[in-house]
């Protein structure tokens, strides 16, 4: 999976949120490119 891949999935509708935050903890991408793709800043869930 890239962060390209992960974008257009999102941008299609066919991620949500929280599966791209998943992404960033799983290492797959970095919490600048969850910003980059929800226009959010990344905020870990306590």
């Amino acid at each position: 999976m890239s962060f390209e891949r992960i974008q257009y999935y999102y941008e299609a509708g066919l991620w949500s949120k929280p599966m791209v935050k998943m992404a960033v903890r799983k290492g797959v991408i970095t919490r600048e490119q969850y910003r980059d793709i929800t226009g959010e800043d990344y905020r870990a869930q306590t």
